[in-house]
């Protein structure tokens, strides 16, 4: 006698964005070094999470309106964090790094030597 078991798929559910990465990106951008008298916003996109915050600086908007940072995108086949930052002469975002871990992406960010996302 053969047994014959119906295997059910489910569909794909994204494992990005949620709300507990979303809190730890919050969290982790408290301790930036950058422009840490404004408070950054990280907003949920497909496939991963956006970080906008006011322009303090003036450097890209004069009138100091809110501004895009970062973009961290998840690849879940390599489980990896490609970071974007914002190009904001021409309004398209461009690739920064790529990191195993959602940490050590987030400790670029905090730190941004180079200000490449906090400008």
């Amino acid at each position: 006698m053969t047994a014959v078991f119906a295997i059910q798929s489910r569909p794909a559910i994204a494992a990005h964005p949620n709300e507990l990465d979303r809190k730890r990106i919050e969290r982790a951008l408290r301790g930036r070094k950058r422009y840490r008298y404004v408070s950054p916003v990280v907003e949920a996109v497909t496939g991963g999470y956006r970080i906008e915050s006011p322009c303090c600086s003036r450097n890209i908007d004069p009138d100091g309106g809110v501004i895009d940072v970062a973009l961290m995108l998840h690849e879940p086949v390599a489980g990896a964090w490609k970071l974007f930052a914002k190009n904001h002469r021409n309004g398209t975002w461009t690739f920064h790094s790529k990191h195993p871990r959602l940490g050590s992406a987030l400790d670029l960010l905090s730190e941004d030597p180079e200000r490449c996302f906090w400008q």
